[in-house]
């Protein structure tokens, strides 16, 4: 689905994209860098740009006919479950409609819409498959959502206080975000957050929090108000008006064709929710205070990319149905990457982590899914001792960064 209107223009008063250090490094690299000098970050930088200029200049016709036959896919699967939902008072027509509209709005949101929005196939000129206009199906406006989502959790990545999709403003996910009795509800929360994923983030993105700070000009807010409230409306009247009433007008369906779209939007959030928590969450994915953004060079911010995200083991189908967000990793170091390059890039990332000491954290859905709801659940108890320590190694002489944080990371 597409539109051809201009995404509207934003004041921001945060930076898009994070002001890179040409050179040195920073005061204090995390624990699992602190071992590499800065010669050797500065190296690390220039293999992974290497990385991504193999696949920037391989991209071509195989990748475009990849992302087309995707999208031909998506569609035929959720036009064949519309039709099917139209028939809906035999059960059998009633699971099958809603596992192919389940399954069509995984691929859209998963493979096609988050990846499109982040520009992975802007190089095809093609305007029907172009990050300033596509419409994705979910409530959440793509203008919102590339706003909260590419420029500033792409920038801040896991820098607590910066990045709020840690926590998304709702839940404690990390030991340096304060501990208030409201923590308390971090599971339930949670809970409720998995089938209704969609309008969670809607709201999420409007930064009702930075509006009440200050941070936000009360214009956007308004703006983005509206933007949400005419995607919501035409995200309901879709499912919830318009496939019940051509249900019931055709057989009489038009019950069982509603509990359908609900029940294909339920699974599709449950499944979203748990890939998103499953790359940001589990043991083994960093956080970061903002002292160790503070002179951050290139080479930095790819470590801070690695080692504040997770990966999850699979087959081809499930790495297929995550988006490829399966490959987190590699999603954050490289987000205009074509999704479809990511498990070839996966290799040789994993040989640059292990050839410079880095950690490469990855492991099959169940046990991500687990460790990241062990955290929610342990994140919501108050604290038996102190915060903990960021550096346990010994203090590393502070150096002079030739900026506080500086160029463009793409």
């Amino acid at each position: 689905m597409t539109v051809t209107a201009t995404p509207p223009q934003r004041n921001e008063i945060r930076p898009r994209k994070p002001i890179l250090a040409p050179n040195g490094g920073t005061a204090v690299r995390p624990p699992a860098a602190a071992h590499l000098s800065d010669e050797q970050v500065e190296q690390l930088g220039r293999e992974l740009d290497a990385i991504r200029d193999g696949v920037i200049a391989t991209r071509g016709a195989k990748d475009a006919r990849y992302i087309r036959r995707v999208i031909k896919l998506q569609r035929s699967l959720e036009l064949a479950g519309r039709i099917t939902l139209l028939f809906s008072k035999r059960k059998a027509a009633l699971v099958a409609g809603t596992a192919m509209i389940s399954v069509a709005k995984i691929i859209e949101n998963m493979e096609i819409g988050h990846n499109v929005l982040h520009g992975q196939w802007d190089w095809m000129r093609d305007p029907d498959i172009h990050s300033t206009t596509w419409e994705w199906d979910f409530v959440s406006p793509a203008a919102t959502w590339k706003h909260t989502h590419n420029d500033l959790h792409h920038t801040w990545t896991n820098v607590v206080g910066k990045d709020k999709d840690v926590g998304y403003d709702l839940l404690r996910m990390d030991e340096d975000q304060p501990w208030t009795p409201r923590a308390l509800g971090n599971p339930l929360y949670n809970l409720i957050l998995m089938p209704f994923f969609e309008w969670g983030i809607a709201i999420y993105d409007l930064e009702l929090e930075a509006w009440r700070q200050g941070e936000k000009p009360t214009a956007d807010l308004k703006r983005d108000l509206k933007l949400t409230a005419k995607k919501a409306l035409g995200q309901f009247t879709k499912d919830y008006t318009a496939t019940p009433l051509a249900a019931q007008l055709v057989s009489r369906s038009g019950r069982n064709a509603l509990i359908g779209t609900f029940a294909a939007n339920c699974i599709r959030n449950i499944w979203a929710h748990a890939v998103i928590f499953c790359g940001h969450f589990p043991d083994g994915a960093d956080t970061f205070t903002e002292e160790m953004i503070d002179g951050e060079t290139r080479g930095d911010w790819y470590i801070r990319q690695m080692i504040g995200s997770a990966n999850i083991s699979g087959s081809k189908l499930m790495h297929f149905m995550t988006g490829n967000l399966s490959h987190q990793i590699e999603h954050h170091c490289f987000p205009d990457l074509p999704s479809n390059r990511y498990a070839e890039v996966a290799v040789q990332l994993r040989e640059v982590c292990e050839r410079y000491g880095l950690p490469y954290t990855t492991g099959p859905l169940p046990r991500q899914v687990y460790q990241a709801w062990a955290k929610v659940c342990r994140l919501a108890l108050p604290p038996k001792r102190l915060p903990k320590q960021r550096v346990n190694q010994a203090p590393v002489t502070a150096r002079r960064g030739a900026l506080p944080i500086a160029a463009r990371v793409l």
